[in-house]
């Protein structure tokens, strides 16, 4: 892939607000339940609120180096290739394509659903058809164009931002009779490790997002200085956020309270605004998951289509078929959108977000070590940034990673083995290009 010719007219603020804008997404409003189940207590459901946010940024500061250093279309996928070859690059094409991608929209299609059910009323039954009708509503859309799609995604992101802000002022100033306690930090049923491991893998999916934060490094007026302060101070603040948004919740419903709901976020909102009040704040959460969905569907669409360019998917030519008037890599949206209805109604929101998250983290990994390896192998490579304090805070975000993959394989070994699965079907259809002469060095 060529490199792109792209103006550099991004300065510190508007990637600060880029970088804040990426990550902030809907796991804040619903992960609370997954985290708080895994740790059992307030204070062990805040540490891994906070050391998730420290992976995050490291995370962010590593793989940076590499934007900056690559600038090439494809991200991620570039960076693998170049440093491992480019089987690990299309594994990670088709992870993304098979589960990464359809998890997301699975999973956030479910929660919305969810969200409508808590809303009206009604039983759970509605969930599966609300939540496939979700699904199929979004990737039509999206077939009517980019513009439609990117169009709607700006809207929803501003949307996002009230419930957040709502929820984080009248929540922290709330009198209640819930007695919040940041000691004991852990309970005997919840071993602090396992607990600490599994709630941080919970809370990676809220943090999900920070790996395309490096892609602006191309587009900054100067990356060397303000690409480290944009993804420090960005992340720092979503990192924040997320504690006050969790403290909020606290100062409203105990722990034990916020493990127990699949809605979290809407019932600390009937408490502190009331029914009607709380029914607009839920109506606000589900226009924020609405524009998650969307999003992760814009740019999934498109890995299939950019794979099959290079013809490494069976039925490449099928995949290539763009919509005539629309321009829309429609066959790669079909596909991805019968996975992730599948998954509807395989999986639910927690266990389809750590299966992808364990999945992901593996790529997320082995980018950081890359960092080491293209130092060591190519030292002459350009670098318009370096990640600061190398190799300590590289160091950091590999353990990081290392961490949280190590933990699911033990803590959810069936999440993990689905994940592997998956992706290790794409092996076979690999070595069968390959001997076609499509990954021909």
């Amino acid at each position: 892939m060529e490199n792109q010719k792209l103006k550099k007219e991004i300065g510190f603020f508007t990637a600060l607000t880029i970088v804040m804008g990426t990550v902030i997404g809907s796991g804040v409003f619903f992960k609370p339940e997954a985290v708080y189940s895994a740790t059992g207590t307030a204070s062990l459901g805040l540490l891994a609120w906070i050391l998730g946010g420290v992976i995050t940024i490291c995370g962010g500061l590593t793989a940076a180096e590499l934007s900056a250093a690559i600038p090439q279309t494809g991200g991620m996928m570039i960076y693998l290739q170049k440093t491992y070859g480019k089987l690990t690059a299309y594994l990670l094409g088709w992870a993304q394509t098979v589960i990464y991608f359809p998890a997301n929209i699975a999973a956030l299609s479910i929660i919305f659903a969810t969200q409508v059910a808590n809303l009206f009323g009604t039983g759970d039954g509605i969930i599966v058809p609300v939540a496939i009708g979700a699904a199929v509503f979004i990737m039509l859309m999206n077939f009517i164009g980019a513009k439609v799609a990117g169009s709607f995604q700006a809207i929803t992101t501003i949307c996002k931002l009230v419930p957040l802000v709502l929820i984080i002022i009248f929540g922290l100033f709330h009198q209640g009779d819930v007695a919040f306690r940041l000691f004991p930090i852990s309970v005997e049923d919840h071993p602090f490790l396992t607990s600490l491991g599994s709630g941080l893998v919970a809370t990676m999916f809220a943090y999900d997002g920070w790996i395309h934060v490096g892609n602006i490094a191309g587009e900054m007026k100067n990356p060397k200085k303000d690409l480290p302060k944009a993804i420090v101070f960005g992340l720092t603040g979503v990192m924040l956020v997320y504690l006050l948004i969790n403290i909020a919740y606290l100062f409203v419903m105990p722990a034990a309270a916020l493990a127990a709901t699949a809605t979290p976020a809407s019932d600390v909102a009937n408490i502190i605004f009331g029914s009607i009040g709380g029914k607009l704040i839920t109506i606000g959460i589900l226009i924020s998951v609405f524009g998650t969905i969307n999003g992760y569907t814009m740019t999934g669409i498109r890995i299939p289509y950019a794979m099959s360019l290079e013809n490494q998917l069976p039925f490449s030519n099928w995949f290539k078929k763009l919509g005539a008037k629309s321009g829309v890599p429609y066959n790669g949206g079909i596909v991805i959108l019968l996975i992730s209805i599948t998954m509807i109604f395989s999986g639910g929101f927690n266990q389809l977000t750590d299966m992808l998250i364990f999945v992901i983290w593996i790529f997320y990994t082995l980018t950081f070590i890359a960092v080491f390896v293209l130092r060591k192998r190519e030292p002459e490579l350009v670098r318009p940034y370096k990640v600061p304090f190398y190799p300590v805070i590289p160091i950091i975000a590999i353990l990081g990673g290392a961490f949280i993959v190590i933990n699911t394989l033990f803590t959810q070994p069936m999440n993990a083995g689905i994940g592997l699965g998956l992706t290790a079907i794409g092996l076979p259809i690999y070595l069968y290009k390959k001997k076609k002469g499509h990954f021909s060095n």
